[in-house]
C-alpha cells in the first residue's frame, strides 16, 4: 500500500492535477458575472455539486450549483430544482466561450432568490 501512494504522490507531482480535479472551484470561470434565464431540463442533485441543464433560448446551458448542503444552507427544497421549472441563475461562465457552462452563484425560482455563495457578487 505504500508503494501506491508514493507512486500516486510522484504522479501528481510530476504531471500535476488531472483535469477531473482541476475544474472544481472557479479556476475555470471568466471572474465575471453573466445572467441566464431558462427552463430546467434536466437535473443531477449531489456531490461534488448539483448540474442542471437549462434550455436558454433553444441553447443548452449546464449550470453548477451547490453542494447539497450549500443548496439546502440557501433555502432550496425537494423538488425546487426539477425539469420543467424556469430559473434566473446569475453567475461566472465558462473562460472557453464554446462551453456552455455556468457556475451560478445565486438563482432566482420566480421572485424567490437562492444565494448560493454570499460574498461572491
Amino acid at each position: 500500500m505504500a508503494l501506491f501512494g508514493a507512486v500516486a504522490l510522484v504522479s501528481a507531482v510530476a504531471f500535476g492535477p488531472s483535469p477531473a480535479v482541476a475544474h472544481h472551484g472557479w479556476a475555470w470561470t471568466t471572474g465575471g458575472n453573466i445572467e441566464l434565464t431558462g427552463e430546467i431540463v434536466e437535473t443531477r442533485l449531489g456531490n461534488p455539486h448539483g448540474i442542471l441543464v437549462v434550455d436558454v433560448e433553444g441553447e443548452r446551458w449546464t449550470v453548477e450549483v451547490g453542494q447539497p448542503w450549500r443548496n439546502e444552507r440557501a433555502g432550496v427544497k425537494e423538488g425546487d430544482l426539477a425539469p420543467g421549472v424556469e430559473i434566473r441563475a446569475i453567475g461566472e461562465p465558462a473562460s472557453d466561450g464554446a462551453e456552455k457552462r455556468l457556475k451560478a452563484e445565486r438563482f432566482y425560482l420566480g421572485d424567490t432568490e437562492y444565494i448560493l455563495y454570499p460574498g461572491r457578487d
